[in-house]
């Protein structure tokens, strides 16, 4: 992937982890593109980076996945890169009342949206690239987030079947892996002690140089490249008896 000169689609760009890669790759001289379901966040991020385009988007609902689609095939259609980022993660039990709800709200956004998204957009003549940010919980389990992490492990494994079926169009499909890090994800304050969310973007791009499609940092190199002893040593430390 050359990192400058783009156009970029960033899904869930506005904080977190999206916000970091929004950030740098406005850095690298390229155009980025978010979308999100709050117009006052997406705001937040234009008054600060007025080159920033956004669209509002619920990719929860997939009657508007097609219409940010069409948007970009109309308005953008030079767009060549797709950052498969939203996410969410729910901390809860099985014997939860809304357990069943919760879980499909994860599921739906965490694999139908960029499953969807990336059916639709692998069809812009444009695009060359997609990446999709996974976790590094796709390796090892954090029982306290159990559909998360099943739909992580999902995602690790679509895209490297994507990777092998999108070849024939000549697109590339790069995974981060990212471990923990200080983002507001699974709710406030609860990875506070956690690695900065820059410490992360400045490793993926220093990998993303070296032509790197799988790219890990810190716990998440651990997990891809455990031995099974080592990921059984890691969930017993994640999930103390």
């Amino acid at each position: 992937m050359k990192l400058s000169n783009n156009k970029i689609l960033i899904t869930g760009g506005a904080s977190g982890i999206g916000l970091g890669l929004t950030e740098r790759f406005i850095q690298q001289n390229n155009t980025v593109i978010i979308c999100g379901r709050r117009e006052s966040v997406l705001k937040e991020v234009t008054e600060k980076y007025p080159s920033v385009i956004t669209k509002v988007c619920d990719l929860g609902i997939e009657a508007e996945r097609v219409e940010l689609y069409n948007w970009v095939a109309e308005n953008h259609p030079d767009l060549n890169v797709l950052v498969n980022n939203a996410g969410i993660q729910q901390w809860m039990n099985i014997s939860d009342d809304d357990f069943f709800q919760r879980a499909k709200d994860e599921i739906t956004t965490n694999i139908e949206a960029p499953v969807h998204l990336t059916g639709l957009f692998s069809n812009l003549p444009s695009l060359n690239t997609i990446i999709n940010v996974s976790s590094g919980l796709a390796f090892v389990q954090f029982a306290k987030v159990p559909v998360y992490c099943a739909t992580k492990a999902f995602f690790h494994s679509f895209t490297l079947s994507s990777r092998y079926l999108l070849k024939v169009k000549n697109i590339e499909v790069i995974e981060l892996i990212p471990p923990a890090l200080n983002t507001d994800l699974g709710g406030k304050g609860l990875h506070d002690t956690q690695p900065p969310v820059s410490d992360f973007i400045d490793s993926v791009f220093e990998q993303l140089k070296e032509g790197k499609t799988e790219i890990t940092f810190g716990f998440s190199a651990a997990m891809a490249n455990g031995t099974h002893q080592e990921i059984q040593a890691a969930f017993n430390r994640l999930n103390p008896a």
